[in-house]
């Protein structure tokens, strides 16, 4: 299970009106069976790995369960860290982002009026922390590989069916 996007995801139609769904997935996904917890919201599901076994990169499963026709559920699954580690990765690219964009346009601008471009001494660096924090997401999935495979199993088995990730 191998994804180069940041946060892996995957959406399909079970034959099942929402309330069915998600009282189905409540129901057979235990500590016990699954080794995964599930914490329950109106529409929304959260799959994960169970504390005394989790660490730093370990992921979760979002769930979004919504009606699609008559009796029939969209679900739209997202794979992502602990909201600690996602939060620390979004500012991380804002902040990043933010100063390589404003730093590239003073220094666009100052090669345009043929000045020294100091600014782009600050662009570069920050276009490499941007590239190095890409990487280090890469590297924690790679961590958290076998338990995404693990949430992963326990909802497929849940549903009966195989679900591709994109």
């Amino acid at each position: 299970m191998s994804s180069f996007r940041v946060r892996p995801r995957f959406s399909h139609i079970i034959d099942l009106d929402p309330d069915a769904t998600q009282s189905k997935i409540l129901e057979e996904i235990t500590p016990s069976t699954h080794r995964c917890e599930v914490k329950s919201f109106p529409g929304f599901l959260c799959l994960r790995i169970p504390e005394e076994q989790r660490h730093f990169w370990s992921p979760r499963l979002t769930l979004s369960i919504d009606p699609s026709g008559e009796n029939k559920t969209s679900i739209e699954g997202v794979y992502g860290p602990n909201a600690n580690v996602w939060s620390l990765f979004l500012y991380g690219y804002l902040i990043s982002g933010s100063i390589a964009l404003f730093s590239g346009c003073l220094g666009l601008a100052q090669v345009m009026i043929d000045q020294y471009a100091w600014g782009l001494w600050i662009f570069w660096p920050s276009l490499v922390m941007i590239i190095a924090l890409y990487f280090t997401a890469q590297f924690g999935q790679k961590l958290g590989a076998a338990q995404t495979f693990q949430l992963h199993q326990a909802y497929e088995s849940t549903i009966g069916k195989s679900v591709e990730i994109h």
